[in-house]
């Protein structure tokens, strides 16, 4: 008991953690009992907000018009709250960029991506292959969230060439990433984003990537997975799906 009423001791804390934990295995069994008897495959799979831009979405869209009695139920959120997610069996499947360290996971490998600049068509630098660090902050700069793996893996690299984000001129900071793709097209500022997320734009000649010097960011896409998950199919259909996806895009 204090000021703001009564609160959970420490012990009490944990309680009602793992008392979450267990409400939702008790929805997850409830519902998986129902969807054996009606024969669907029910799926709760993390994307992170790079991923809403990509081809992913449309992959597990594909997947469950090819897949009879199949259904998806995509969460987009932060890289570190799938992984709480997956832990807690909120999510049967997080597909993120990079990878998570825990053995009670496995994991397929999807693709790999880079992290490029993206400009506008009407900014000169896209008449350009590379960028300089030096060019790069005399830009406006429009980045992703602090917590974002996108910004993160930016910052890293920055640092590996003793360079911090405080010498470059950072306009806005968004979450959405389609909201940077539109300010960037509108040559509000240029960005650090995934080749994946606007490939599409680069396609149409909308917008223009480039790569940015001494800066190789390059990350892997997993499929990451509970140890004991039993659609095992479903991963490899996905994964072909995918690949196919991916083939179409490029080609």
């Amino acid at each position: 008991r204090g000021e703001k009423g009564l609160q959970p001791t420490p012990e009490g804390e944990i309680v009602v953690k793992y008392s979450r934990r267990i409400q939702t295995l008790y929805q997850n069994l409830a519902q998986s009992l129902e969807d054996e008897k009606r024969n669907v495959t029910r799926l709760s799979v993390g994307i992170t907000h790079s991923s809403e831009s990509s081809v992913i979405a449309e992959v597990l869209a594909g997947y469950t018009n090819l897949i009879s009695g199949s259904h998806i139920t995509i969460i987009s959120d932060t890289i570190n709250n799938l992984y709480y997610k997956l832990k807690t069996y909120v999510l049967d499947i997080a597909i993120i960029e990079g990878r998570i360290n825990d053995p009670n996971f496995n994991s397929v490998m999807l693709d790999t991506d880079s992290l490029i600049l993206a400009v506008s068509r009407d900014n000169p630098l896209s008449q350009k292959q590379i960028v300089t660090l030096d060019e790069l902050k005399r830009q406006k700069l429009i980045l992703r969230l602090p917590d974002s793996a996108t910004r993160n893996l930016f910052m890293s690299h920055l640092e590996s060439n003793n360079v911090t984000l405080d010498e470059f001129n950072v306009i806005l900071e968004v979450d959405n990433v389609a909201t940077i793709k539109d300010l960037v097209r509108r040559n509000f500022g240029v960005s650090i984003l995934p080749r994946s997320t606007f490939a599409s734009e680069m396609r149409k000649g909308k917008m223009a990537g480039l790569s940015i010097e001494n800066l190789s960011m390059t990350r892997e896409i997993n499929m990451i997975y509970h140890k004991d998950f039993e659609h095992i199919n479903a991963l490899q259909e996905i994964t072909r799906i995918y690949k196919e996806y991916s083939r179409k895009k490029n080609g």
